[in-house]
């Protein structure tokens, strides 16, 4: 039997991938709407293109696996800029609960690696 560790962590990596793959999604698939969200918080249209890619490719990267490290730091940097600019404001009930936990849960799978589930491990010929 393998550890519950790398089972818990495979569930971790997969609920980020989802949520950053579709909040990431949803960004790309209306730029028009994303740049000028975006535009009312004083940043420019290159914010919304590198915050939906990383939202893209971070999500990607916890899916397989594979340099969760980097993804997972820089996930973690947009639920900073998230939490910051949009909503602590709102408090913590209804504001930034969600953002907090998407930011310790990726900055969980940085600090302690992907586990034993990953693309280049069930793919790996010996």
């Amino acid at each position: 039997m393998r550890n519950t560790t790398d089972t818990a962590l495979l569930l971790v990596r997969v609920g980020l991938a989802l949520v950053f793959l579709a909040h990431g999604s949803d960004k790309l698939t209306n730029m028009a709407d994303t740049v000028a969200f975006f535009g009312t918080l004083g940043l420019s249209a290159f914010w919304a293109y590198l915050i939906a890619s990383v939202e893209i490719i971070g999500g990607v990267a916890m899916l397989l696996g594979v340099w969760t490290g980097w993804a997972g730091v820089a996930l973690a940097a947009t639920m900073v800029g998230s939490i910051g600019l949009v909503k602590l404001s709102h408090g913590f009930i209804g504001g930034y609960e969600f953002d907090l936990m998407l930011f310790l849960s990726a900055i969980a799978i940085s600090l302690s690696g992907p586990g034993a589930y990953t693309f280049k491990r069930i793919f790996k010929r010996e």
